[in-house]
């Protein structure tokens, strides 16, 4: 299994012959240089999206009708999106678990908000999520934009993940301290990866905190572009 950063939530991940994209923004993310769009991109067999704000949608649509692969997220907007914008998704809810060739994907719950801008002001389709994915005898907890919450608990007794990947930079999300607070008092992971941080100043630049809540954990600060493998 290879996991690689795209910077900010944005991650590329290679597990049971599939190439998943979560969250991918490319134009316009300021950690992701755009001569490395390529290699982030290639052989993408899926793209999971967790909520609709900028920083996670803006390349969505044009990335599933360019790779020509599925969408995977909440049925409202996937079939929004299937019959307007002609791609092909899958669709599903908090609870419920697709098979994307192999892999297990179910979709959790996260609590944040989302929204993308129109002519006439915000709109909101669907709630927030995260994802449980399993495949290569690992379960990922990728929380999505999120903070610390008591359903975490039944996240792990159900589900029992071991690798973390987590948002942590503050001010729109659980900070590093919280993060940490998170995953030591739900979770059992062996390794954590935090995210959705260093992107811009008013986010949390470090995961010493983070790290400092774990001992006995290994706590990935992740470069961009560089896989991290397990």
């Amino acid at each position: 299994m290879k996991i690689t950063w795209l910077g900010h939530s944005s991650f590329r991940i290679e597990i049971g012959g599939q190439v998943l994209l979560i969250d991918p923004w490319l134009n316009g993310n300021p950690m992701l240089p755009e001569d490395a769009h390529d290699a982030a991109l290639k052989d993408a067999t899926h793209i999971l999206l967790t909520h609709a704000h900028f920083d996670h949608a803006t390349d969505v649509l044009d990335l599933a009708k360019q790779l020509n692969i599925p969408m995977v997220g909440q049925f409202d907007l996937m079939s929004h999106w299937e019959a307007t914008e002609q791609i092909e998704v899958v669709g599903f809810n908090k609870g419920g678990t697709v098979d994307l060739d192999g892999v297990g994907v179910t979709m959790v719950h996260a609590t944040h908000s989302t929204s993308f801008g129109t002519d006439t002001g915000p709109h909101v389709p669907g709630s927030e999520c995260g994802f449980m994915i399993a495949g290569e005898g690992h379960m990922i907890y990728v929380s999505g934009d999120t903070d610390v919450m008591a359903d975490m608990k039944v996240f792990h007794d159900l589900h029992k993940p071991d690798i973390g990947i987590l948002c942590a930079g503050g001010h729109f999300t659980m900070d590093m301290r919280r993060a940490g607070y998170a995953a030591k008092t739900f979770f059992n992971f062996k390794t954590v990866i935090p995210c959705h941080y260093k992107t811009f100043p008013l986010l949390e630049q470090s995961a010493d905190a983070l790290a400092a809540a774990l001992p006995g954990v290994d706590v990935i600060e992740p470069e961009v572009m560089t896989p991290i493998e397990i």
